[in-house]
């Protein structure tokens, strides 16, 4: 008689598991340094449900059950609803804007009872399954345009839809799944004019608007030259060559002061030149209409990050130790539970801790890179990688941010910062992507 039900340990990749294991241990070891209470019992808070280190020990136990029902789903189930999961992530993010409480300036927020649900956070994982779904039917040609623009229309939808919630730094994270795209076969002109076009906005905060159309005006001109026996040849190639110049001085002048002034918000906008030493320009002060309140001149965002590099800092090579750090017990840090928890791992275990934490989540990503690649279905390749593009932004950004190399954008450090919407978001990806690797013998559609 054949055995119907194997062992669900068959074909599971169990590195990943005790990586997402040791991953969550610290996040709630993190959590209970950066908000623990002198005095407080220790069993007895992570009992109560009232201190969130206690909190997040029960998030975890909800998407460990969470995770064990994904092992024990057929992988085929991935596949065959992953356009129901897109259509019901756009319809909860539709249902933000009637519904929605405001929290720290976002509107993205639904809360129910004493519980906050942040519906663009569940949509990432909605967006892999339907990007892979999309990437991997036998009618998809994505060498055609079309097929190349539905992808990216799949995308660009709640990333559109979350930035209306004012919740522009989850919204890039939908921009990860460019790199699934790429790797299915977007021709790689798309990810130059992307980061073209970052490098222009950079270009525009830093220089004078003046200057700057001088260096591009001068740029077109050595173009031209360079190419001045094609351009006899073809003067199709000038024109092109004055569009080009025209769409980068257009962006430069009117684009990039819109974004500025109607699309991100003020504290946003703070943070952005704070990052680069400047102050707000006058002319975003006054401009600035996606909040009730003005931009300040006096630029004070940078606080958090000068205190978070403080605090990482003082832990030289070995770090204080558990419980010791002063900026982080003293709550110095803005945020150091949820935004800033990796300065409360700087602080506390040094230069080595932060090595280490950094050492599992380069061996994590490497990991999924590896299923990723050892697929034979399609779909779970496209789904692979786009978790891997998910991991790797959160992990980049977040890190970034606390050490000033990156503007504040409020995006959580996976499995580490404090948020039950977060760790179960990044334990539903991750799983689903260790259930369908079970099954890599496999073509899924």
């Amino acid at each position: 008689m054949s055995q119907r039900n194997p062992a669900i340990s068959k074909g599971v990749d169990t590195s990943l598991i005790w990586i997402y294991f040791l991953l969550v241990a610290i996040g709630i070891t993190a959590i209970f340094a950066a908000t623990y209470k002198e005095g407080d019992p220790v069993m007895q808070s992570f009992l109560r449900f009232k201190t969130d280190y206690s909190k997040q020990f029960y998030f975890f136990i909800a998407a460990a059950v969470l995770a064990l029902f994904i092992l024990l789903t057929d992988s085929k189930f991935f596949p065959a609803t992953a356009n129901i999961f897109y259509i019901a992530g756009i319809v909860l993010l539709l249902l933000v804007f009637p519904f929605h409480s405001n929290v720290k300036g976002t509107e993205s927020i639904i809360r129910f009872g004493g519980f906050n649900f942040q519906p663009a956070d569940f949509c990432k994982i909605c967006v892999c399954l339907a990007l892979a779904k999309y990437l991997s039917r036998p009618d998809t040609d994505f060498t055609k345009t079309k097929s190349q623009l539905i992808a990216a229309g799949i995308t660009l939808l709640p990333a559109a839809l979350t930035i209306l919630q004012k919740e522009t730094g989850l919204a890039l994270v939908f921009l990860t799944f460019f790199i699934v795209m790429y790797r299915e076969g977007l021709p790689s002109i798309v990810l130059i004019i992307g980061f073209s076009f970052a490098l222009l906005v950079i270009a525009t905060l830093l220089l004078e608007k003046n200057t700057l159309a001088i260096i591009l005006t001068v740029i077109a001109a050595i173009a031209v030259y360079i190419l001045r026996k094609q351009v006899k040849r073809n003067r199709s190639l000038l024109i092109g060559v004055v569009a080009l110049w025209a769409v980068c001085v257009g962006i430069q002048r009117f684009v990039v002061p819109a974004i500025f002034k109607h699309v991100l918000q003020k504290h946003q906008v703070e943070r952005i030149y704070s990052l680069i030493g400047r102050d707000v320009p006058n002319e975003y002060i006054k401009g600035n209409t996606s909040s009730d309140e003005p931009v300040s001149k006096k630029n004070t965002a940078d606080y958090n990050v000068k205190q978070s590099k403080i605090a990482i800092g003082s832990g030289q090579i070995f770090g204080k130790g558990l419980l010791q750090g002063t900026q982080t017990r003293y709550e110095f840090v803005p945020e150091q539970r949820t935004d800033f928890i990796f300065c409360t791992i700087g602080e506390g275990f040094g230069f080595t801790g932060s090595f280490i934490l950094l050492a599992i989540y380069l061996l994590l990503l490497f990991r999924i890179v590896t299923v990723a690649e050892r697929q034979r279905s399609v779909f779970s390749r496209c789904y692979a990688y786009g978790v891997a593009a998910v991991f790797f932004f959160h992990i980049a950004i977040n890190i970034a941010m606390t050490i000033g190399l990156a503007p504040v954008i409020g995006i959580p450090l996976p499995f580490i910062s404090y948020g039950g919407t977060s760790l179960i978001t990044f334990t539903i990806l991750l799983f689903i992507l260790i259930r369908l690797d079970a099954d890599r013998q496999m073509v899924l559609r």
